[in-house]
């Protein structure tokens, strides 16, 4: 038997080579995703609810009546809070975060409803799209934490009508809107 040549050994040696750094790729991507690594700038600020919750199929009702359509065809995500009865500081400041919020996104800001399901305090932010609609017993009891009088989370609705993204109370204002950039781009 003879022994292969030094260029076919050579080029044996580079396939080789090229194969296991081809492979090599696949095998720590694998790695990386089955042990749960996600890197942090994919991260979402807020707390992503698996699995999303419908909100959809409710019938949400305007403040003069109407109803409110979810329309998923105008592509359109709704920040949603649905405050405490009675409260006043809170709603003041959540208010006022959500306008500067809305106001944060620019040209895109009309891609962006805002629904506030309680009543608006005297003294509170109006908007363009600030949406105020009657409070619904179901739309409460669908949601995973209760607005208190200290406290007011905010949810993150897709453009189907999907409760996708929780923010907890007092959320930072750079993650909401890092978050809702990258959702209306």
């Amino acid at each position: 038997m003879n022994a292969p040549r030094p260029s076919q050994l050579r080029s044996r040696l580079t396939l080789a080579l090229i194969a296991a750094m081809f492979l090599g790729s696949f095998v720590v991507a694998a790695v990386l995703r089955f042990s749960g690594w996600t890197p942090a700038h994919t991260r979402n600020y807020g707390e992503l609810l698996e699995p999303p919750i419908a909100l959809g199929s409710l019938t949400l009702q305007r403040a003069d009546g109407t109803p409110y359509a979810w329309a998923p065809e105008q592509d359109r995500w709704r920040l949603l809070a649905v405050p405490a009865p009675g409260c006043a500081q809170t709603c003041l400041e959540a208010l006022d975060f959500l306008h500067r919020t809305w106001l944060s996104q620019g040209r895109k800001a009309d891609r962006l409803d805002v629904l506030w399901a309680g009543e608006i305090p005297a003294n509170g932010a109006s908007f363009r799209r600030l949406v105020q609609v009657r409070p619904d017993p179901a739309l409460s009891a669908a949601l995973p934490e209760a607005a208190g009088a200290e406290s007011l989370p905010l949810y993150l609705v897709d453009p189907s009508g999907y409760l996708v993204v929780h923010y907890h109370p007092r959320p930072d204002p750079a993650g909401v809107r890092k978050d809702l950039g990258k959702l209306l781009k």
